[in-house]
């Protein structure tokens, strides 16, 4: 059985709140009134502000308190260049390991989306089984767990503005890209369908963000 401190609790309620948006970048965390909020005291909510410091979420200091994070992007936009980059990992790990059985899986879920009428629950459920197929494919727990987070910070029926075919098409492409044992060509195939879909086009501020790592690296 696996126990839980108050801080465990605290720190994945507010890492939760801030992958989320609802805690928006530059929001100032108050330890009394998160220990409020929580109904705990002050050191649970103290240990959790150090842990998400140290993952990056947040800035603590001492003396002049706690706040969320700035970032370049918007919260939402932060969350697709995330999940771009995490899904197309899966994807390159999923044609290395891929199955004849998962093909065929994801070629009748994407024949099932085919079938909806347009953007709705019904296309969001399948569409989101489609993808975490494949996650489980790549056969990484870690990485699984990950992008069952940053797909939490997603509202139903938000993820994408293109035409549904478009996605059934697109999702054809990689299928085949699976079949083919094809890594590379399956991670930029499924790491162009991520982006392309958010609602104010990230892909200018995707190629600054590569072009700078490349030329750190």
């Amino acid at each position: 059985m696996t126990y839980f401190t108050k801080s465990d609790i605290v720190t994945a309620a507010l890492r939760e709140m801030v992958v989320t948006g609802e805690l928006a970048p530059g929001t100032e965390l108050r330890q009394r009134d998160l220990a409020a909020q929580f109904n705990v005291s002050p050191t649970p909510v103290r240990e959790a502000l150090r842990r998400l410091e140290s993952e990056g979420l947040i800035n603590y200091h001492i003396h002049r308190g706690a706040r969320v994070v700035d970032t370049a992007f918007g919260a939402n936009e932060e969350n697709f260049l995330i999940r771009a980059v995490l899904e197309g990992l899966a994807a390159a790990l999923a044609a290395i390991r891929v199955t004849d059985e998962v093909i065929e899986e994801l070629t009748a879920l994407n024949a099932e989306l085919a079938t909806c009428d347009g953007p709705g629950a019904r296309a969001f459920d399948v569409n989101r089984r489609f993808h975490f197929r494949i996650y489980e494919a790549a056969r990484s727990p870690s990485l699984l767990a990950l992008l069952r987070m940053v797909w939490q910070s997603f509202p139903p029926g938000s993820d994408t503005v293109r035409p549904l075919s478009e996605s059934v098409r697109q999702h054809g492409e990689i299928i085949q890209l699976l079949a083919s044992h094809d890594p590379a060509g399956a991670e930029a195939a499924i790491h162009a369908h991520i982006t392309e879909a958010h609602p104010d086009s990230i892909l200018p501020d995707l190629r600054r963000v590569t072009a700078a790592a490349e030329q750190v690296g």
